[in-house]
C-alpha cells in the first residue's frame, strides 16, 4: 500500500487520538453501560494498532528513513528567538516502537475484559487504560521533548490513578502515593534538563538537536561549569534522570514493585507497554546527545554513570527477586533488572542492542503478567469456591499457596513456561536469547577484545543477574505449577476464560520467535534462515553513523547460553526436581541472614523510612504543622482577626457615643419641642383667634417701630 504526500504524516498525527477520545466519551457518557465501555477502549487501541501498522510497514520500505522520516510540525507557542511546535516524528527507532506499543496494548485490553469482569468501578478502569494508551502513543510518535514530556506526564497521572484503582485498600493507595511521589523526583530534574537543553539551542525538537553535527559539537564544547562536565554531558544526565524515576533504576526503583497492588492489567502496561518502557526509550532517543558528551568536556562520566546505574540495578533487582514470593512482585524485580541490561547497553554504546532488547522484553514481560493475573484470578476464584469462610485472610499472589496448576490450568502453564524461558534467555528459541546475547556480546567485546574497564565491569554484573535470573524463573514456574496443590485454593483453581487466554497464546508467538528479526549475521544456519540481523540495519539508521554489528563471536553465545542454563538448572534442582509440599519451608531458608536480607530488599526501602520519610513527616507534623500552620499562619490570621476585633470596639464605641449620641440627642429634642409646644393644641377656636390677633399686632408693632430705631 503506498501512500504519498502528506497523508502519512497525518495517519501518524492520528493515532494518539482514538484512545483519547474513548477516555472522554468514557468518563463523561458510557460509564453506566460495561460493555460499551470496554467496547470503546478496545476499538480505540485496534484503531490505533491499525494505523500503527499500515505506518511501520510503510516505513520498513522506505529507504533511507533515518535521513527522511515521515514527520510534520507545527508552530504552537510564540517564545524565544522560534516558537515551541507540535508534530510528528516517524524513524526506524519509532517505527519499531509503533508496532509493539499498540499490539502488547490490544492484548492487554482484550484481556482486561475477563479479568476485570464484575469490578464495580469496570469503566473507570477502562476510561483510565485508554488515557494511558493515548499518553504512551503521544510520546512514541513526538518529535520535540515538550510533546514527549507532557505524554510523560499523564502516564505519571495514570499511573497513579490506577495502581490506586482499588482506593478503599489501604496498600493500594499508598503504593500510588509513593510511586507519584518518587517519580516526581526524576521528573524535576529531567524538565530542568529540557529546559537547560532549550536555553542552550533555542529549540526542543530531535530533529534540529540530535541529527545536527554542528548543534551537537556546540553542546559537546559548551562547558555547564557543573562537575566539569559539557553542556551535552549535563542536559543527557538531567534527562536520564527523569529515566532513573520512571523506569525504577537505583536509587528511585523502590516505587514499581509496591505498584503491584494495582489490577494485573495495570502492572502488564506498565512494565511492558507504557511507563517504564517510556523512560528507556527516552534514553534511547537522546542517545546521540549522550554520544557527544562523550567527545566534549567531561569525557565519558556520562556513559559511566548510565552504565554503571545499569549495570548495578540489574544485579541488584535480581537478587531481590530470588527472595520474594508474591508472584507479581517476582516479576517486578525481574523487570527492573531487565531496564538495567537496556540501560547499561546504553551506556557502552550498544545503542541497537538496547532497543532490541526493549522490544523483546515488551512481549514476554506483558506474557508473564498476564499469565500471573490467570494464576492469580483462577487462585481467587478457587478459595472463593473452597472456603467456608471467605472472610479468612488469604493471599491469592503468594507462589506458596499455589501448585499443581499445570494441569488445572494447561494453556496458562505452557504460556507462562514460554515467557519464563524468554526472560532467562533461553538459547536459540527465545526472542530474550537473542536481545539478551546481543547486550552480552557487545560488553564482551568491550571488556576481552578491547580492554575497556566499564564494559568488563558490565558484563560480570549483567552475567551473575542472568543467573540469577534463571534461578527465580524457574523457581516461580516450580512454586507456581509443578508438583501438588499446596491449598484448596489452588486445587479448585480452573483455567481462565477465553477473552484471557487469547492474548496469551498471541504473545507467546513473539515472546518464542519475536527475536529472529536480530540473529546475527554470520550465525550458522540461522542467519541464512532469518535473513541475517534486520532489525539492526533497520534500527541502526536512526543514528547519523550506522553502528556497526559485531562480527559473530561463538564464545559470548555459548557463554549466554551457559549462564542462562546454569540459572535454570540451579533453579530446577532446587524448585522443580522434587516439588515444595504443603507447609514445607522455603529452601532458601537455609542462606540465613543472607536470605533474610535479600528478602527484604536489601533493606532499601526500610533505609529510606529513616532519611526520607519520617523526617519528612517530622518535618511536616512540626514544623510546618506546627510552626507554620499553628504559629506563623494562624498567628498572623489570629493577629488580623484581633486588630479588626479592637478596631470594631472602637467603632462601636464611636457609633455609641458620637452616631447614636447625635441621632438620640436629636429625636429627644424633638420629642421635648413636641411636649412643650402640644400644650397650645387646646381646640379652641376662640385661643386660636387670640393667637392671630397677637400675631397681627406683633408684626404691626414690629414693621412701625423698626424704621424708627433705624433713624436713630
Amino acid at each position: 500500500m503506498e501512500i504519498h504526500g502528506t497523508l502519512l504524516p497525518l495517519l501518524v498525527a492520528l493515532i494518539p487520538w482514538p484512545p483519547f477520545i474513548a477516555f472522554g466519551l468514557i468518563a463523561l457518557f458510557t460509564n453506566r453501560w460495561k460493555r460499551l465501555s470496554h467496547t470503546l477502549a478496545i476499538l480505540s487501541v485496534a484503531i490505533s494498532f491499525v494505523l500503527s501498522q499500515i505506518v511501520f510497514w510503510t516505513a520498513i520500505r522506505t529507504e533511507h528513513l533515518g535521513e527522511h522520516p515521515i514527520a510534520i510540525r507545527v508552530p504552537w507557542l510564540p517564545v524565544g528567538p522560534r516558537p515551541l511546535e507540535f508534530g510528528v516524528l516517524v524513524d526506524p527507532l519509532g517505527a519499531v516502537m509503533l508496532f509493539m506499543v499498540p499490539l502488547v496494548s490490544l492484548m492487554i485490553f482484550i484481556y482486561s475484559v475477563g479479568y476485570m469482569a464484575g469490578d464495580p468501578h469496570y469503566s473507570r478502569f477502562f476510561a483510565l487504560l485508554s488515557l494511558f494508551e493515548a499518553a504512551m502513543l503521544l510520546l512514541v510518535v513526538a518529535d520535540n521533548l515538550l510533546m514527549l514530556f507532557i505524554g510523560w506526564e499523564v502516564m505519571g497521572f495514570c499511573s497513579y490513578a490506577l495502581i490506586g484503582f482499588w482506593y478503599r485498600k489501604p496498600s493500594a493507595y499508598r503504593a500510588a502515593v509513593k510511586a507519584f511521589m518518587t517519580t516526581r523526583v526524576g521528573d524535576v530534574l529531567m524538565l530542568l534538563g529540557i529546559a537547560y537543553l532549550y536555553a542552550q539551542t533555542g529549540t526542543l525538537n530531535f530533529r534540529d538537536i540530535l541529527r545536527n553535527p554542528e548543534t551537537l559539537k556546540a553542546l559537546a564544547e559548551t562547558p555547564s561549569y557543573v562537575a566539569g562536565l559539557s553542556v551535552a554531558a549535563l542536559a543527557s544526565l538531567l534527562l536520564f534522570a527523569g529515566t532513573v524515576g520512571k523506569s525504577a533504576q537505583f536509587p528511585l526503583h523502590v516505587w514499581l514493585p509496591d505498584a503491584m497492588e494495582g489490577p494485573t492489567p495495570v502492572s502488564a502496561m506498565i512494565h511492558a507497554a507504557t511507563m517504564v518502557s517510556a523512560g528507556v526509550y527516552t534514553t534511547i532517543r537522546m542517545f546521540p546527545l549522550l554520544q557527544a558528551g562523550q567527545h566534549g568536556l567531561g569525557g565519558e562520566t556520562a556513559f559511566w554513570v548510565v552504565a554503571l546505574i545499569g549495570a548495578f540495578t540489574a544485579f541488584m533487582a535480581a537478587t531481590m527477586g530470588v527472595a520474594q514470593n508474591d508472584i507479581k512482585r517476582v516479576l517486578a524485580y525481574s523487570t527492573i533488572s531487565q531496564l538495567g541490561y537496556m540501560l547499561a547497553a546504553v551506556g557502552i554504546g550498544a545503542y541497537v542492542a538496547a532497543a532490541f532488547h526493549l522490544i523483546t522484553h515488551a512481549f514476554f514481560k506483558a506474557l508473564l503478567f498476564l499469565g500471573s493475573g490467570s494464576v492469580i484470578h483462577a487462585v481467587e476464584h478457587g478459595h472463593h469456591h473452597a472456603a467456608h469462610n471467605h472472610q479468612e485472610a488469604f493471599d491469592p499472589n503468594d507462589m506458596f499457596n499455589m501448585g499443581g496448576l499445570a494441569r488445572r490450568m494447561p494453556v496458562t502453564f505452557w504460556t507462562f513456561v514460554a515467557g519464563g524461558l524468554a526472560l532467562a534467555g533461553f538459547p536459540l528459541i527465545t526472542a530474550g536469547f537473542w536481545s539478551k546475547d546481543e547486550i552480552l556480546g557487545e560488553a564482551f567485546h568491550g571488556a576481552f577484545e578491547k580492554g575497556e574497564w566499564l564494559p568488563l565491569l558490565v558484563f560480570l554484573l549483567l552475567a551473575a543477574a542472568a543467573v540469577l535470573t534463571g534461578f527465580y524463573t524457574m523457581r516461580q514456574i516450580a512454586l507456581t505449577f509443578l508438583g501438588e496443590p499446596r491449598t484448596p485454593a489452588a486445587a479448585h483453581a480452573k483455567e481462565s476464560p477465553g477473552s484471557m487466554i487469547f492474548p496469551l497464546v498471541f504473545l507467546a508467538f513473539f515472546a518464542v520467535f519475536g527475536g529472529f528479526v536480530g540473529v546475527p549475521e554470520g550465525f550458522p544456519g540461522l542467519a541464512a534462515l532469518t535473513g541475517g540481523n534486520w532489525f539492526h540495519e533497520f534500527v541502526g539508521g536512526t543514528l547519523l553513523e550506522h553502528p556497526k554489528a559485531l562480527p559473530f563471536n561463538p564464545v559470548p553465545v555459548m557463554i549466554s547460553s551457559l549462564i542462562a542454563l546454569t540459572g535454570l538448572l540451579l533453579g530446577w534442582v532446587v524448585y522443580a526436581r522434587r516439588p515444595l509440599a504443603a507447609g514445607e519451608p522455603d529452601p532458601l531458608i537455609h542462606l540465613g541472614p543472607l536470605y533474610t536480607f535479600l528478602k527484604n530488599r536489601w533493606y532499601i526501602d526500610d533505609l529510606y523510612q529513616v532519611l526520607f520519610v519520617r523526617p519528612t513527616l517530622w518535618l511536616a507534623e512540626r514544623a510546618v504543622a506546627f510552626f507554620m500552620d499553628r504559629v506563623v499562619i494562624d498567628g498572623l490570621l489570629h493577629g488580623i482577626a484581633d486588630a479588626i476585633w479592637s478596631m470594631g470596639s472602637a467603632l462601636r464605641l464611636f457609633d455609641r457615643v458620637v452616631v447614636n449620641g447625635i441621632g438620640d440627642g436629636i429625636g429627644e429634642a424633638v420629642k421635648a419641642a413636641g411636649r412643650e409646644l402640644r400644650t397650645l393644641q387646646t381646640g379652641l377656636v376662640q385661643n386660636y383667634l387670640l393667637v392671630v390677633v397677637l400675631g397681627v399686632l406683633g408684626f404691626i408693632v414690629l414693621y412701625t417701630v423698626a424704621p424708627i430705631l433705624r433713624g436713630f
